[in-house]
């Protein structure tokens, strides 16, 4: 039976990387009792697939992970079981049982929500709304990626699904997050202030991942986003 496991990590728990992640799971689902399914072989492994790997330092309220079960009792007792393992700055929201037509997470993922804010204070712009407004309604917003091997040439603008400045002095975003086309949040935040004449670190800002989505609309039609817990 396929599972998917949508978790919070937070607080001094942003600060773990991806491998590390992985192994606390591995380690909390043992401990949780899980009968989670092992891959054959000559060094067997749990079956685990996670969405989008998070950045360090990037907080998340929408990270979620598939794993295969033998056996449950219920969606609910694998919550509260690993929820008892957990540490502090990383928390199960929910669980679901995925139909076994189901694509895996990481290929499931379509957009990703972010709100970004400074540590400190606000952003120095004396309308952060309509200066977001205005950097979204560039014709074209060009970026230079660089690569191993060379730089390529992007348009976020095609990228960039919303975004919008909040009265709070925060900025919010859904933007691309499927492998193809992967849009992070520094590269939006990068060329805003350069946009706004702004020099601002990265590190000033705390960016949390709100949400992580899918897209079900068929070839031709408008986006349809739904989380990934709603995308059996």
């Amino acid at each position: 039976m396929k599972v998917r496991i949508k978790f919070a990590k937070y607080g001094v728990m942003k600060f773990i990387g991806h491998l590390d992640t992985m192994r606390f799971f591995q380690k909390a689902i043992r401990r949780a009792g899980i009968d989670v399914k092992y891959s054959e072989g000559f060094s067997p492994h749990q079956i685990m697939s996670f969405a989008s790997p998070l950045g360090v330092g990037v907080e998340s309220y929408g990270e979620y992970m598939d794993i295969e079960v033998l056996s449950m009792t219920s969606a609910e007792e694998i919550k509260r079981a690993l929820n008892q393992v957990m540490v502090d700055g990383v928390e199960i929201l929910s669980v679901t049982l995925l139909p076994d037509h189901a694509k895996n997470a990481m290929a499931s993922v379509s957009a990703a929500s972010y709100r970004l804010h400074m540590k400190e204070g606000r952003f120095p712009v004396d309308n952060l709304k309509a200066c977001i407004q205005a950097f979204y309604g560039q014709e074209t917003i060009p970026y230079a990626k660089e690569t191993k091997k060379s730089v390529k040439e992007l348009d976020l603008k095609q990228g960039i699904y919303e975004i919008e400045g909040d009265a709070d002095g925060t900025i919010r975003m859904l933007v691309n997050a499927s492998s193809s086309g992967n849009i992070k949040p520094a590269m939006v935040f990068e060329k805003f202030c350069q946009f706004a004449g702004l020099d601002i670190p990265l590190s000033a800002c705390q960016v949390t991942r709100l949400e992580t989505y899918t897209d079900l609309a068929g070839e031709g039609e408008a986006h349809r986003f739904v989380p990934l817990s709603e995308a059996g």
